[in-house]
């Protein structure tokens, strides 16, 4: 076992993959070190990893893009720092030095004959901060899939390393219930044949990529994959044939998917490109085709859209939301926010259609949003003066919240 501590001196920042690709055993080398070492910052993208949701050490500071999976406990105990910016972004702030580069810690894919290996499932801001950090450490992962489209890195990159033969985290699982595939469907019914499609991970995305099985030529290009989109692609519904750019080839920065999936990664016509390709605003401005798929916490009557707070914690980011709608609505198709329309059970339940944002902070413009989708239906938003978005948008809340949205409207409250 190597010592990671090693590599870090005091006042170093240290980054590491995200997801499925995250090395966690480097992780927990770096979290029982810091003390010892003196102060360190760490940037942190999704993580499970639980010893970043309790009691951290008191030398370290976590800084992220967002308070995603164990992050939001950080988050709610005041313990992560948050950077707000477009996911299209992070590749310059690495490069400048912005978010910390001193060392780096990867999970890769075993070597191949010739010594080389692959980011795996995790290239996204991984291939772009690489050429911008002095010292790498890799988790060689048995189990991590070689993959194409990335960079591929010969051992004596890295300072050290570690061999393990440990199963990929797959990620929360959750089934879509009926709300979900009321939305979904809705969803459906304002893509067209041959769109290339964004979407992110979760619940209500996968309800809307089974909604979609009954599409054409859809192609795919987005941060993030999960089983669904291979399900696509054998189903023959994901071909990318009308594809502008990157024509039969399913595009994607991440992978989070079952251990099944990932074994058969190889079978299927999928390339993983750093963040400063899938979200490049040049590369989406090619996509005519491109719909963008998001979710969020809340919708305001002026269309606004926030996805990153609640309560005063953050619980999501702004990632590649805005990179997306901006394109999708701008020299794409159609940019889609969708959203149950309440949030919360029983007596308890609040709208996610509101006068103003509850959590304070815009996260998409309402001029980057062509259409709001919650089970009551399509608020088809583009071209609608501010009046008539508002009135819209009520259409697609929940009945027992119209009344209220209604009043608010009259008394010019949002």
């Amino acid at each position: 076992m190597i010592d990671v501590g090693s590599f870090l001196h005091p006042g170093d920042g240290v980054w590491w993959g995200q997801g499925g690709a995250e090395p966690t055993p480097l992780v927990d080398q770096v979290l029982d070190a810091v003390d010892s070492i003196g102060p360190i910052r760490a940037f942190s993208g999704l993580t499970w990893n639980h010893r970043l949701s309790g009691d951290l050490p008191d030398q370290l500071t976590v800084v992220s893009y967002g308070g995603l999976g164990r992050l939001r406990q950080l988050s709610r105990h005041g313990r992560l720092d948050v950077v707000p910016c477009h996911y299209s972004a992070l590749p310059r702030m690495f490069a400048t030095g912005q978010l910390p580069n001193d060392v780096g810690l990867v999970q890769v894919s075993p070597p191949d004959s010739s010594g080389m290996v692959t980011l795996g499932t995790g290239v996204e801001y991984v291939a772009d901060a690489i050429p911008h950090t002095r010292t790498l450490i890799a988790e060689v992962n048995q189990r991590m899939p070689r993959t194409v489209g990335g960079p591929l890195l010969p051992m004596s990159a890295f300072a050290a390393y570690i061999e393990t033969d440990r199963a990929l985290p797959e990620g929360p699982v959750g089934t879509p219930d009926q709300v979900d595939d009321a939305i979904a469907g809705h969803v459906a019914s304002i893509v067209d044949d041959g769109s290339t499609v964004q979407i992110g991970v979760g619940t209500l995305p996968d309800a809307v990529l089974m909604a979609l099985s009954g599409h054409r030529d859809l192609g795919f290009h987005s941060g993030m994959m999960t089983d669904g989109v291979l399900a696509l692609v054998d189903k023959g519904v994901i071909t990318g044939a009308r594809k502008e750019i990157d024509a039969g080839l399913v595009i994607t920065g991440a992978a989070l998917c079952t251990a099944q999936a990932y074994e058969r990664l190889h079978e299927y016509p999928v390339e993983f490109r750093a963040a400063s390709y899938t979200h490049a605003p040049k590369v989406l401005s090619e996509l005519r085709s491109l719909v963008s798929l998001n979710s969020a916490l809340e919708v305001d009557l002026l269309g606004q859209v926030g996805a990153e707070m609640a309560r005063g914690v953050q619980i999501g980011a702004v990632g590649g939301q805005v990179d997306f709608s901006r394109a999708a609505s701008l020299t794409g198709s159609r940019s889609v926010i969708a959203l149950r329309s309440t949030r919360g059970a029983g007596e308890d339940a609040e709208s996610t259609i509101v006068p103003s944002l509850r959590g304070g902070v815009v996260t998409t413009a309402r001029v980057d949003v062509d259409a709001v989708v919650t089970e009551h239906g399509v608020a088809m938003l583009t071209g609608c003066t501010v009046a008539e978005r508002a009135l819209r948008l009520i259409e697609v809340a929940a009945p027992e919240h119209r009344e209220w949205l209604q009043r608010s409207l009259a008394d010019e409250e949002f």
